[in-house]
């Protein structure tokens, strides 16, 4: 079996990565937050450790997933933010190029401004915010040091569950959960959803194809969060006793005062024009979410 170090595991893509790839490869999962039991620890900012346990564990393969993506905190910890988000990042390269093996880095869709509808794998991107800028020096700094690399950016994710998705979903399910019948949410933000489980296995499907490069990986389809939440009201069954009211982003500025670009929306054309985009449609994707995860959350 071929060996797989997976850092900053302990997230929602950490968890789908671990269902993709146990059965699979000999892998070490790690993070500095042990929150399940197949996780060991490792803070990734601490360089000397990194490089010391990968080293020992001489992987076939470094994925460096894990990342600061709350961007009102790393607006508020700017130097937290670039120690995890970006230095971190170039310990990886460092450590994959010296056991000449290829590095998966994980970039976000929020690197773009906005300022156009959509974004394919050659646009520039312009980041607004710390969160963004981190990001997009992490994304340069593999793509123009390492030796054998693969960037994968993905749009709005969700996966995990209740217990690890801290991102828009799992958000909508607690209020609906809490008894919320009236639901905020904006429309003016647009974007594409990723869910982690499809990421996961088209990462692997280019790992395995060596295809190495820099690729869009989001859910087929354009969509905007109210679109989102409209359709998520609708899988849970609730769309007749749930009310969606339409707001536009100054309704969150005190929550949510990190700027955010208009429009998150991405193209997957590298890997449509590769012929090895797997990613499905995010409403199917979506409802295979709801189906595996909360089956029964708000009973």
């Amino acid at each position: 079996m071929k060996k797989l170090y997976i850092a900053g595991a302990g997230g929602m893509l950490g968890e789908a990565f671990y269902k993709a790839t146990s059965a699979e490869f000999d892998v070490k999962f790690t993070d500095k937050d042990l929150n399940t039991d197949w996780l060991s620890f490792l803070d990734f900012r601490d360089h000397e450790s990194y490089v010391a346990d990968v080293k020992a564990f001489q992987p076939d393969y470094l994925f460096h997933i894990g990342a600061y993506t709350d961007l009102e905190f790393c607006e508020l910890n700017k130097d937290d933010t670039y120690r995890t988000n970006t230095l971190a990042v170039e310990s990886a390269v460092q450590i994959a190029n010296s056991l000449d093996i290829p590095l998966l880095y994980i970039s976000t869709a929020g690197i773009f401004d906005g300022g156009q509808n959509q974004y394919d794998d050659w646009d520039t991107p312009n980041p607004l915010g710390v969160y963004a800028r981190t990001k997009y020096l992490g994304e340069r700094y593999v793509v123009e040091n390492c030796l054998r690399y693969l960037v994968c950016r993905a749009g709005w994710m969700m996966g995990g569950g209740p217990s690890k998705d801290k991102k828009f979903v799992q958000k909508i399910m607690a209020q609906i959960k809490a008894g919320k019948t009236v639901l905020h949410i904006v429309d003016d933000k647009d974007g594409t959803p990723t869910y982690t489980h499809d990421f996961a296995r088209n990462c692997l499907d280019l790992l395995q194809a060596e295809r190495w490069g820099l690729y869009n990986m989001v859910c087929g389809g354009v969509t905007s969060r109210i679109e989102v939440a409209t359709e998520l009201v609708d899988v849970i069954g609730l769309k007749d006793k749930v009310e969606i009211v339409p707001v536009d982003s100054s309704f969150f500025k005190e929550q949510y005062f990190a700027e955010r670009p208009p429009s998150e929306r991405l193209v997957n054309a590298r890997l449509d024009l590769m012929d090895l985009n797997h990613m499905r449609d995010w409403r199917i994707a979506l409802r295979d979410y709801v189906e595996n995860y909360y089956s029964d959350y708000l009973e």
